[in-house]
Order: structure tokens, then sequence, then C-alpha cells
């Protein structure tokens, strides 16, 4: 027989020594023991169990940004109407809303309306 016929590997064809017999080309191939299939079982489960509570905290996460940004902008629309209140209490802007928007004047005067010509006159802006 030559030796091409009776070599295992292309290593031991050339006529080179590997170190290894059969049985130990055995202990080389992975072998998945008991312990290792139950800690791979176990991270598997931890895995699977903690996708549930991730996308919930991360939904949570967006819902409270979302939140944070609806509370600034209602505190923002709060400020600007107490602002707006404060000068309701004020008696001169009483007064100035009263003659702009009503019509309404001091006892004595006369009020006048300007018209334009052609056009019917234009009620004043009050909001």
């Amino acid at each position: 027989m030559s030796a091409r016929a009776t070599a295992s590997s292309p290593a031991e064809a050339q006529g080179k020594k590997t170190g290894t017999t059969a049985s130990g080309d055995r202990s080389r191939v992975a072998r998945l023991t008991p312990r290792a299939s139950i800690v791979g079982f176990v991270v598997f489960v931890a895995a699977i169990f903690a996708v549930a509570p991730a996308r919930a905290y991360l939904e949570q996460r967006g819902q409270r940004n979302q939140l944070v940004n609806q509370v600034t902008q209602l505190q923002e629309q709060n400020a600007e109407l107490q602002h707006q209140l404060d000068q309701l209490h004020d008696p001169t802007e009483l007064e100035r809303l009263a003659r702009e928007c009503l019509g309404m004047v001091d006892p004595g005067q006369i009020a006048f309306v300007p018209v334009p010509r052609g056009k019917a006159p234009v009620p004043p802006n009050c909001d």
C-alpha cells in the first residue's frame, strides 16, 4: 500500500506527525455536556424573559418624554394666561378694551367711528 492510501489526513500523507491519535481527534470535537446545555438553556430563558420588560421600559421612557414636553408647553401656556388675567385686573387696560372693543366713552364724550369711503366700517380686533 502506498502512504497515501493509509493516511487519514493530508498532513499524515506528507509524512508529518500531528501528535494526535484517533482518540485525540474525538476530543477536539466540541461536545455539549449536560452542564453546558443547562447553562445555555438558562441563559436562553433569561434572554426571553428580559425582552418584554426591556420593551416596556423603552415604551414608558418614550411616553415620559412626551408627557414632560406636554407639561412644559402647558406651563408656558398657563404663564401666558396668567399674564392676560393680570392685565384684565388693571383699570387702564379695562378702559382701553371698553373703548376699543365695545365703543364705550366717558359721560359727556362723543364717540366717532371712522368709515372708509365706499366700504363698511371695520370692527376692531379684540382678541
